[in-house]
């Protein structure tokens, strides 16, 4: 069966292209995934809804895919953008008197919960930045022989002027570099721009490798060409990221990744628009972020948030209001009792609708359009047994979960409530809870099958 082509826009190249997997049907992609020192905000999960609906959406066309995320557990530094101030995982670790090995166990566990309430489809590598250390040693090494980096008491720099390119991603020079630069430039580097792949450690520091120039730990930029190329290999399909990642962490990463390869190794680069707040980027270190737990909290439906993003294109600045979720958690309310009301009866895919759904996310993931179809669909004079399945099988993209009206439709008063109490006592591993609620809904007529939980 011949696929049918995509086209996704190229940050690298400014324009849509069309998407020719390395190997033919099969869609490899790598995403840079959270630093696990605090909890994940709704900006930084709009970020990772990206690669899922690039995921949902090529499924949906007939590829397969296959994604690794990075779990960042050390040497993302506070100020990245100029290579210098804390690691934030010690950071944490200081603040809440914990080990970061513990800091990054409770945060990545708290990140999985998070993607879990957004029906973020898990990645099907999730590699921890600690577990790829010789890797990276490795990759430092090889970039020392060939050249690219210097040794400057222990620490490592990546020069810059020794990759022509640098900068075509971000659109950014070296003379550009040196007007950005703020406060004193560190005087152990060639040239202000150059970045840490291998950073000496302090006396006090608590996550301390041995490497051949003496003990430290790597710089955050080389964690990521190390696990992408360990397991995708040199050459791979789709890197996603933020709008924040693409200077400097994805400049500095085609910059290691390509000099080692000698060759391009990412084909497509594809980057996520900003979450705003009253025309302010959310972010942690500006204090104005809201947890998916917290919308929950205030009586908000967590994939509110999730309909709410699919209004607005992937690559654009979105805005966020608890008065533009409240709507949003109305309209998918909506839906899904529609859904609940249409179902029931004979069925199948509209094919003249699903053609243009097709279309709209072969158009560089158009989920606007294919939202508008949606509310298009729903005024139209289609069968109910039809509309129902036709919207059904694009949730499959949507991730909305429309079936839970009609298994709320059919459940005893309150039992759904309890159902999603013991879902999340399960994810949590509360099996105690888990299993009293389990109890509960047995009285009311209510038998649950359990899937096996993923690790």
């Amino acid at each position: 069966m011949k696929l049918p082509s995509v086209r996704l826009y190229n940050t690298f190249t400014r324009r849509k292209e069309e998407l020719r997997p390395l190997q033919p049907g099969v869609v490899r992609i790598y995403s840079c995934g959270p630093t696990v020192y605090r909890y994940a905000h709704v900006g930084n999960l709009r970020t990772f809804m990206l690669p899922d609906l690039l995921r949902r959406s090529l499924d949906y066309l007939g590829y397969r895919t296959e994604q690794v995320m990075n779990i960042t557990d050390v040497g993302h530094l506070t100020d990245d953008t100029f290579d210098r101030g804390e690691d934030k995982m010690l950071v944490a670790a200081r603040l809440e008197k914990k080990s970061p090995e513990e800091i990054a166990a409770a945060y990545t566990a708290a990140f999985l919960d998070d993607v879990r309430l957004l029906n973020i489809r898990p990645a099907d590598h999730y590699p921890r930045a600690t577990a790829y250390i010789a890797e990276m040693i490795a990759l430092v090494g090889r970039l020392l022989e060939m050249g690219h980096a210097y040794v400057v008491g222990g620490n490592v720099y990546y020069d810059i002027t020794s990759f022509p390119a640098y900068g075509r991603l971000s659109r950014n020079t070296v003379e550009k570099l040196v007007a950005g630069y703020r406060g004193e430039p560190d005087p152990r580097k060639r040239h202000p721009g150059d970045f840490t792949l291998w950073k000496a450690a302090g006396e006090h520091r608590t996550q301390v490798w041995d490497s051949p120039w003496g003990p430290g730990f790597p710089g955050w930029h080389i964690e990521c060409s190390a696990m992408s190329m360990s397991i995708l290999g040199d050459r791979f399909d789709i890197h996603t990221g933020g709008a924040d990642n693409v200077f400097p962490h994805h400049e500095a990463e085609i910059a290691q990744s390509e000099a080692i390869a000698g060759h391009r190794v990412v084909s497509l680069w594809m980057h996520g628009g900003l979450l705003m707040l009253s025309g302010t980027r959310m972010a942690k270190s500006a204090g104005n972020f809201f947890r998916v737990t917290e919308l929950e909290e205030q009586g908000f439906d967590p994939l509110a948030f999730r309909y709410l993003a699919l209004q607005a294109k992937y690559r654009s600045p979105l805005n966020f209001s608890t008065e533009g979720l409240a709507g949003a958690d109305r309209a998918v309310r909506q839906l899904r009792e529609r859904v609940a009301a249409w179902s029931g009866g004979d069925g199948s895919v509209d094919a003249a609708f699903d053609e243009r759904f097709r279309a709209a996310l072969a158009d560089d993931l158009d989920l606007p359009a294919a939202m508008a179809m949606v509310a298009e669909l729903a005024r139209s004079d289609l069968a109910p047994g039809v509309k129902a399945a036709t919207l059904q099988a694009w949730d499959t993209v949507l991730g909305l979960d429309l079936k839970r009206g009609a298994m709320e439709r059919d459940l005893p008063p309150g039992a759904a409530d309890l159902i999603t109490q013991r879902e999340k006592a399960r994810a949590a591993k509360d099996f105690a809870t888990a299993d009293a609620l389990r109890e509960r809904l047995k009285k009311m007529g209510v038998r649950v099958a359990d899937a096996p939980l993923k690790d």
